[in-house]
C-alpha cells in the first residue's frame, strides 16, 4: 500500500489521493477527473489521505477515504463515471460451484420410474398413430418379402391421401376371413392391385386391370388361375400377393374394405443385409 506525502504533487501523492494501490494509469484519470472538482470537493475527498499521513494507519484513513469518496460521486455526478475507490488491492474472487444434492434412493427410484412412464406412453403413442414394427410369418409375399422379415408400417400417410395401385399395405382380416376361422387381430399383408371403380380380371397367366395387363417384375410367378371381370367398389380395395400362385388374397374372398387397413409397408429394417426400402 502507498501512503500519503505531502511533499508536491508526485505519482505517489495522486495515486494515494485517488486510489490506494491502484495502477498507474487509473490513479491519473482518476486524479485528473478529481483535479477538475470545484476546490471544496478536491479538499473533501483528500482529507483521508492527509488524516492517513498523519496518523500513519493505511487502514484508518482508507475506510475514510471510501466514505467521502461517496459523498463526492453523490455530489458531482463527474466522479461516479470512474471506478470507485477501493483501500486495499482485491483479488479475484472465484465464482462458488453449485453443490450436488445427493438423491436417496427412493428419488432415484422414483425419477427412473417417470422417465420409464414416458417412454412407455411415447411409444405407445406412436405405435397407434406413426408406425409400427411388423414380422412376415408366410411366403406369399416372395420374392418381395421373405418370411422372417421385419418392416416398419407407417399410418400417417393414408391420413393425407388414399392408398394407391402397388402399395404394400398390412391391414386386419375382413369378415370373409375372419367366417374362415383368422382372429381378427391376425394381419396380413398383401399389395393393392386395383383401386376403387378399377376393372380386375386374370386370365392366361396375367393380370389385367381396365382390360391393360399389368407388367409384374416383382411377382415370383404368374396365377395360374382363372378370375372373371370384377369391378371394385366404393372404398374397397383388390390386393394380391406377389407369390400369386400361393396367396390367400383377394381372388380367394373378395375385396378389401378400406377401413381395415393398417398401414403402409415402408422399410425393412432385418435381416441387416436386406435392409431397406419396401417396393
Amino acid at each position: 500500500m502507498i501512503k500519503a506525502s505531502l511533499r508536491g504533487v508526485g505519482q505517489p501523492q495522486y495515486r494515494a489521493i485517488v486510489g490506494w494501490a491502484l495502477p498507474k494509469p487509473l490513479a491519473v484519470k482518476r486524479f485528473e477527473k478529481l483535479w477538475a472538482l470545484p476546490t471544496p470537493l478536491k479538499i473533501a475527498v483528500s482529507i483521508p489521505t492527509l488524516l492517513n499521513g498523519m496518523h500513519g494507519n493505511e487502514a484508518w484513513g482508507s475506510q475514510r477515504m471510501s466514505f467521502t469518496w461517496s459523498i463526492g460521486c453523490a455530489l458531482c455526478p463527474t466522479l461516479a463515471t470512474i471506478e470507485p475507490m477501493n483501500s486495499e488491492k482485491t483479488s479475484e474472487q472465484k465464482p462458488s460451484l453449485p453443490i450436488p444434492t445427493v438423491k436417496s434412493p427412493g428419488q432415484i427410484w422414483w425419477d427412473n420410474f417417470q422417465i420409464l412412464f414416458v417412454a412407455l406412453i411415447l411409444a405407445l403413442l406412436i405405435r397407434i398413430f406413426v408406425a409400427e414394427p411388423r414380422f412376415i410369418p408366410s411366403d406369399s409375399m416372395v420374392p418381395t418379402l421373405e418370411v422372417g422379415d421385419r418392416l416398419v408400417v407407417e399410418k400417417v400417410s393414408y391420413r393425407l391421401h388414399p392408398p394407391g395401385f402397388g402399395d404394400i399395405i398390412v391391414f386386419d382380416p375382413p369378415p370373409q376371413l375372419q367366417s374362415l376361422g383368422f382372429a381378427k387381430d391376425q394381419a396380413f399383408i398383401k399389395r393393392i392391385i386395383a383401386t376403387p371403380g378399377q376393372t380386375v380380371q386374370v386370365m392366361n397367366g396375367k393380370v389385367y386391370v381396365n382390360d391393360q395387363a399389368l407388367v409384374e417384375p416383382y411377382i415370383a410367378a404368374p396365377p395360374n388361375y382363372l378370375l372373371e371381370p370384377v369391378k371394385v367398389p366404393p372404398s374397397q380395395f383388390f390386393v394380391m400377393g406377389d407369390n400369386r400362385p400361393n396367396s390367400n388374397d383377394s381372388h380367394v374372398w373378395g375385396f378389401l374394405p378400406s377401413r381395415n387397413i393398417i398401414g403402409r409397408a415402408v422399410l425393412r429394417f432385418y435381416p441387416f443385409d436386406r435392409v431397406g426400402r419396401v417396393k
